[in-house]
């Protein structure tokens, strides 16, 4: 099983669309393990967006995220990476495929309604800056149950 840190960015919030990310990803097959919705601070999202730090746009990304709560979310599944990044779309909602998330409710670049992790090595990273150990759990089809991962 793979997983992703999803998180439903506050456009989304704001225009009432977090049930229908939720939802486009589960009927995927995709299983959420964990969920919680926050008040990103200023440090978190600068840990969370490091990889732009030196780019032009890293304050913009830091003061929209920061500007109202968010969804953060980490959903399990086979090939759950991958999945997640084609039902989200394309960056760039006017790149993106009809029936995509972004393609259908994004307005633009930057208020594109959604963050996927792009590998595992950053799954990695990313949950853990969201969810400490405890908070993630699993379906154990063996025994029929949740357990904490």
């Amino acid at each position: 099983m793979e997983r992703s840190l999803v998180l439903i960015k506050p456009d989304a919030i704001q225009r009432g669309l977090a049930g229908t990310i939720i939802s486009r990803l589960e009927r995927r097959g995709l299983r959420i393990v964990a969920m919680k919705m926050l008040q990103m601070d200023k440090a978190l999202a600068q840990r969370h967006y490091g990889i732009h730090k030196e780019k032009p746009f890293f304050n913009d990304l830091v003061k929209f995220i920061t500007s109202s709560p968010i969804i953060a979310s980490v959903f399990e599944g086979e090939r759950a990476i991958d999945i997640i990044r084609q039902t989200m779309g394309a960056t760039d909602p006017a790149k993106a495929a009809s029936g995509s998330i972004r393609g259908d409710f994004g307005l633009d670049v930057q208020q594109n309604l959604v963050h996927g992790s792009d590998s595992a090595e950053n799954a990695k990273k990313e949950i853990e800056l969201f969810f400490r150990p405890e908070e993630i759990l699993s379906y154990r089809r063996d025994v029929d149950r949740w357990i904490t991962s």
